[in-house]
Parts: structure tokens; sequence; C-alpha cells
């Protein structure tokens, strides 16, 4: 693993870094108070070919490595992550899934508008439905029901926690064709948004990433055709598991990236207040520094074994783990040093404490990781 990046890599994150500060940085505020969809700044992601980083120029995007969505990732999650996550789910889970596990024809009429994240001038990105009200992430419980009818199969269900569920044009659906064969009777489908059938729930008033849109997402007898199906049938839990490993990458560099714009907002603050003179607060800063940069190695690790072709199942979740777990502890330190200045919103310290705290929940929570890598060690 090389410790320095190559000149494309950090052109890429430079790229991230002014579209962040010029473009992202701008009515932050105001959009998470106002839970305000970032349209405009994904459609300027799109125009970057950062909606489509990791898919190849074949099928519209970009054909960059983990390395660099990682370093993107964390550029922007320094000042938005309501932005940084939509970005997240539409490569490393719909895009990434599509190309790696679609036929030709799912590629060619679905992937290539996400990767472009635009289509005929209007915004066209992805949503992941996993998630259900009554078994969380845990893609072996799946309720949402689709019935085989032939040529086309029928969907009756719930999918709760989505993001991009409100904007998304393309959905990649988890549904249950046969509970008698538990996680291998469960099937990945791609369903346009404007199926007949399909509801989209209000948009949830959440704690953090409030710009970002969270709904529930409804099926009533809803018709898929047949080709609509990702791999054999059964391949679904397969597919969910193999698909959530790449996002815990996206989300840890989320993670990495909140921490991040908190520490450099606390060194700036410090710096510029007498406070900085003190040893207590010398030692936070060392403190964040420190982590920050373990989690960065983390980040970058679990990416290079994903762009070398290795498993990358346990470094994903190392990182997704530590990241998170350093998100959170950072933006409280960061809150404290800026004392009262913290507790109010135009210094950002507390929004990002309240973004930091969503890493250590989605793509599988911190225990589930835990689990995760509990399991690969005693293999």
């Amino acid at each position: 693993m090389q410790f320095q990046l190559s000149e494309e890599q950090l052109m890429i994150q430079k790229a991230a870094r002014d579209f962040a500060q010029n473009e992202c940085l701008p009515g932050v505020i105001e959009r998470d108070e106002k839970q305000q969809f970032p349209k405009e700044q994904i459609l300027k992601l799109a125009e970057l070919g950062f909606m489509g980083m990791m898919t190849a120029p074949e099928y519209g995007g970009a054909g960059m490595d983990t390395i660099s969505y990682v370093l993107a990732m964390e550029e922007i999650s320094k000042v938005d992550a309501s932005v940084s996550v939509c970005m997240s789910v539409n490569n490393s889970l719909v895009c990434w899934g599509l190309e790696k596990y679609g036929n030709e024809e799912q590629k060619q009429q679905y992937l290539v508008p996400l990767a472009q994240g635009c289509k005929n001038g209007e915004l066209y990105i992805g949503a992941f439905l996993l998630s259900e009200p009554e078994a969380g992430s845990d893609a072996t419980s799946q309720h949402t029901m689709a019935e085989d009818k032939g040529d086309h199969y029928i969907i009756n269900g719930t999918k709760n926690w989505i993001t991009n569920g409100g904007t998304a044009s393309v959905y990649l659906v988890m549904a249950q064709t046969d509970p008698s064969k538990g996680s291998k009777g469960i099937d990945t489908f791609i369903i346009e948004k404007n199926t007949n059938g399909v509801t989209v729930g209000p948009k949830e008033n959440k704690l953090g990433i409030r710009g970002s849109d969270t709904h529930s997402i409804m099926f009533q007898d809803v018709k898929v055709p047949k080709e609509n199906r990702i791999g054999n049938d059964g391949f679904g839990f397969s597919f969910a598991m193999k698909t959530l490993a790449g996002g815990r990458i996206g989300i840890a560099a989320q993670a990495l990236g909140i921490a991040s714009g908190a520490y450099e907002r606390s060194v700036e603050y410090a710096f510029g207040k007498e406070i900085a003179q003190h040893q207590a607060i010398q030692f936070k800063l060392a403190d964040m520094a420190t982590r920050i940069e373990a989690a960065r190695l983390l980040c970058l690790r679990a990416a290079w074994e994903k762009d070398n072709g290795d498993d990358y199942t346990l470094s994903s979740s190392m990182a997704k783990v530590f990241a998170s777990e350093t998100a959170m502890w950072v933006t409280t330190e960061a809150v404290q040093i800026h004392g009262g200045y913290g507790y109010v919103k135009e210094y950002h310290v507390e929004r990002l404490m309240r973004d930091a705290k969503i890493t250590q929940i989605y793509e599988g929570t911190s225990e589930v990781q835990r689990i995760v890598i509990g399991r690969g060690i005693l293999k």
C-alpha cells in the first residue's frame, strides 16, 4: 500500500475540497434548519462526475478508484454530510451494485443515467431499499413480499429509513420470494419510483443530515417485470451483503469527514483565542488529530483492498466502526472546545455533532459491525 497519493488523486481531493467550500458551505445552515434537499449541489456534483465516481466510463461513470472516492467523500462531508450521504448511496450502493451484478440491459437502461446523475437535464439518482419497520437492516428478515406470477412479480410491503427516498428515480428493492428458503429466498428488484402502487411517505424529521431526504416507501400490488430482477433467483441476500460492504467504506469516509471538519474548526477557533495556550485544549486537539489519522488509514486500507480485488469485508467494518465512533467523540469535543459558541448554529460544530450520530447507525450499527468483525476474527 502506497502512503503517497497520486497526482490524479490529489487533483480529485482538491476538486472536492473546492466544491465543498464554494458550493456546499453557502447556505448549509439554512438547508439544515429547513430540511432542504441539496438538489442544486447534487446536480453540480453530477457535472463533476462525482455521482458515478467508480463506475466505468462505458456506463456513464468517471472510472475512478475507491481511494479517490474516499478522498472526495471526506472533503464534502467536512462541510455538508447531507450532500455526501446522497452521493454515497448513489455511488456505493446503487451504481456499484448495478455495475457489478446487473445484466447489460439493466446497465444500459438504468446504470448509465444513474452514474451521470441526470437524465434529460433532470436529477436522476437511486436509492437502496433494505431496511424495514420490523427488521431494521437485517437482510434475513424481509417482510416485503414478491409473488412470482410467471413473467412478472407482484410486490407488497414497506421499507423505511430510505435515503434519497423522495428524490430517487430508481429503487433497488430487497424482497422475500420464498419464505421457506430463508435468506436464499430473497431477491433484489429494480423498481422505478413512478410505477403504479409505489407510495412515498412523509419526509422524516431527523436529528442530523436533515438536508437529505429520508422516507418510508410503500408497495401495494406493484407489478415488476421479471427482467428487473438482479441476478439469479435467490441472489438478493448475497447482493445486499456484498453491496453493503462497499457502502460501509463510503459511510466510514463520511464519518471521517465529519470528524475532520469539526477538528479543523476547533483548531481555527482555539488558535484565535487564548485557550490555545492551555495544555488541556492542546491535549484535546492532539487526541482528535490522532484518532482522525487512525480512522483515515483504516478507510484508505479498506478502499485499497477493494481496488485490489481483495476481501474487504473485515476492513470496511473496522473502518466504519472506528471512524463513526471517532466522529461522535471528536464532534463532542469540538463543541466543548468552543464552549458556549459550540452550542450556536453559526459555528457549525453543533450540526456536525448531530450529523455524526447517524454514522454509528446506518449501513449497519456499530454493534452489527462488531459482530461482523468478531466472526471474521474467529474464521
